[in-house]
């Protein structure tokens, strides 16, 4: 039930049953005190009624006691057991005949009232003497009752006050919730509206608005991302895909031509391997960028060993251009740390040495080193090619970017190897730069280490 309460309602709900159960306790602890302190003044009159009766006794034992007057009840027994004063009700009195003298006190119902009886013992050199007194606690609980009403009358009108006052604080503390209510609305339907409001009260309210605003740049983010992903890939897949499907259009033309037709398929599987690294990189880009996962740290002997593995991959590329792979290690702390998994180093190490031998001419030199520094590592790419345009470089690690140069016209590189190392790079708290060396390009990637 209460779960299907607005927070206002809850809120003030909550506050009205503590606030009862304050009340509650409070009114009874008056009461009680009020109670005790009307029994007190009741029992104190009842003294002093015997008080007058036992300094006469203590100064005249032999004289006749005196009537004590109307409204005085008293009941006053001589040593000799003859009673001298009574003016006790009747079965106060039956109570009384039967008790020894003592100085104590306690209380009789007499036809549904109260009375508080006190006694007292006096002694003298006649013997020992029986005084009590009594009075009706009638006024008392008069009292108490019309207090019982008070009270409760003043809690109910507390409450009241107390659930008012609870639903426009909880409404005031709420109206930033409102505001930041209606706007994510208006961000529904205009995602480009802004952000949440934030109050100039740096409180719980203020820290969750800038919590869900820093939410919402990333999710514009990561749908600017998405949105330009799929204009990237739709403009770069229609190109392959219309080639390809030529290909297979002048397949079927030379379906009388064996020869004709094998050399449309051997097109066609280039068209397919094309297509299939794109989506491959377009895939591997887009968990990079996404809200990524812990990697596995490495230590410098499997860098230094993915390193060899990628140098010996690339010379198996290099053949085929008859271009030189060479490289050198010059690391210590084998057992250092970074923040980079072995097969995501070995990626990075790929996709730079076959970015470097497709922008070489036939006889170049690609050189991978890998040394430590204060720190760190550094992984330096360089090769002897043509470089890349100045104007270029700031924009080299975007998506589907490629120099307006022969560096990678020649190969149909999709403009998302430097993307991709970019991301790992970045993943693993590292940094990675590229300058003209004059002559070719040098690429310079620094780890961190843990």
């Amino acid at each position: 039930m209460l779960s299907r309460l607005s927070i206002r309602a809850r809120i003030t709900l909550g506050s009205i049953l503590v606030a009862v159960v304050i009340f509650s306790i409070a009114l009874v602890a008056v009461r009680v005190q009020v109670a005790t302190i009307l029994t007190t003044a009741d029992s104190t009159l009842a003294r002093g009624d015997l008080n007058s009766f036992a300094d006469e006794i203590i100064a005249n034992p032999a004289n006749t006691l005196d009537d004590p007057g109307t409204g005085v009840l008293l009941f006053v027994r001589a040593p000799d057991g003859t009673v001298q004063v009574d003016t006790m009700p009747h079965i106060i009195r039956e109570h009384l005949e039967h008790r020894d003298g003592a100085n104590e006190q306690l209380t009789q119902d007499v036809e549904g009232m109260d009375f508080v009886v006190v006694g007292r013992v006096v002694h003298t050199s006649a013997g020992t003497w029986s005084l009590w007194a009594a009075r009706s606690t009638g006024s008392s609980t008069l009292a108490l009752q019309g207090l019982d009403s008070t009270l409760i009358i003043g809690a109910l009108v507390l409450l009241a006050g107390f659930g008012v006052a609870s639903w426009v604080l909880a409404s005031a503390a709420l109206r930033p919730v409102e505001r930041m209510r209606r706007k994510a609305e208006l961000l529904g339907a205009d995602p480009g509206e802004g952000g949440l409001p934030v109050g100039p009260a740096r409180d719980e309210i203020a820290e969750l608005a800038s919590t869900l605003n820093a939410l919402l740049d990333r999710i514009r983010q990561s749908t600017e991302r998405e949105k330009q992903m799929v204009s990237d890939a739709a403009h770069e897949l229609r190109t392959p895909l219309s080639v390809l499907k030529t290909q297979l259009e002048l397949a079927h033309d030379d379906f009388g031509d064996a020869e004709a037709l094998a050399r449309q398929l051997v097109a066609a599987e280039v068209s397919v391997d094309r297509l299939s690294a794109l989506a491959t990189n377009m895939l591997e880009l887009s968990k990079l960028e996404s809200a990524g996962t812990p990697t596995t740290p490495s230590s410098t002997e499997q860098l230094v060993t993915e390193l060899m593995g990628s140098v010996d991959r690339a010379r198996m590329l290099a053949i085929a251009k008859d271009v030189e792979v060479a490289f050198s290690v010059n690391v210590t702390g084998e057992d250092a740390a970074f923040a980079i998994g072995q097969h995501s180093f070995g990626r990075v190490v790929d996709n730079l040495l076959s970015n470097a031998i497709a922008a070489v001419h036939e006889e170049g030199v690609v050189t991978a080193s890998l040394s430590t520094e204060p720190g760190g590592l550094v992984l330096e790419i360089r090769d002897d090619g043509p470089g890349m345009p100045e104007s270029f470089l700031p924009h080299a690690f975007d998506r589907f970017s490629r120099p307006d140069d022969s560096r990678t016209s020649s190969t149909g590189g999709s403009g998302l190897g430097l993307a991709v190392v970019g991301a790992i790079i970045d993943s693993s708290g590292g940094s990675v730069s590229l300058h003209n060396g004059g002559p070719g390009l040098v690429v310079t990637v620094r780890l961190p280490q843990m």
